[in-house]
């Protein structure tokens, strides 16, 4: 019972992404029909589609699944000057404050920032990130330019005007220099 109740604390402050030894894959089980893009997200792009998603995973565990919604024409290499959503469906319990912080040292790994500008975000994200649950949807919406949208199982939770933010944030994912290089190749639908 003490060995549930400890691993039951550890998942409950696992990141948001991935650091060893967590690994991220692809999913390979039979294609299942392309989930829609959340409600959400459609007035930001209205023409949306699944460009990839991917499983994180600790010690063999599911934690979320993360779902890039793009528009048409969407480039990797250009993802902070773009509009696109970045949603993760968690499959189990997690600290939002755990997640804002494991956040921010994961924007370190994409670029530098001032001490300033870490306390400034890691308070934007503690209003943006609740606890979740399994069965929870966090999404992260971007215009492009520096406006950043969050929304908890489809409800606002907080937004921004910050493009060096947006960069970085998103950059977890998606950036070359991302901790989860697998997990960035199955959102931009790439093959490893």
């Amino acid at each position: 019972m003490a060995h549930m109740a400890h691993m039951a604390g550890m998942l409950a402050t696992l990141p948001v992404t991935l650091s060893p030894p967590m690994t991220a894959l692809a999913q390979t089980a039979a294609p299942a029909p392309t989930p829609m893009p959340p409600a959400e997200l459609r007035p930001l792009l209205p023409t949306a589609r699944l460009l990839g998603s991917g499983v994180l995973r600790f010690f063999g565990l599911r934690v979320y699944e993360a779902r890039l919604w793009v528009a048409p024409g969407f480039q990797p290499e250009r993802y902070a000057q773009q509009p696109f959503g970045l949603e993760l469906a968690y499959d189990r319990k997690l600290e939002g404050e755990a997640i804002a912080e494991r956040s921010i040292a994961e924007m370190r790994r994409v670029g530098p920032f001032s001490a300033a500008q870490a306390d400034q975000w890691l308070a934007l994200m503690k209003q943006a990130f609740p606890d979740v649950a399994a069965q929870d949807r966090l999404l992260g919406l971007t215009d492009g330019r520096g406006e950043v949208r969050f929304f908890h199982n489809g409800q606002p939770t907080a937004q921004t005007r910050d493009a060096e933010y947006a960069r970085l944030f998103f950059g977890i994912w998606l950036a070359p220099q991302t901790s989860a290089p697998a997990l960035r190749d199955a959102l931009l639908g790439l093959a490893r």
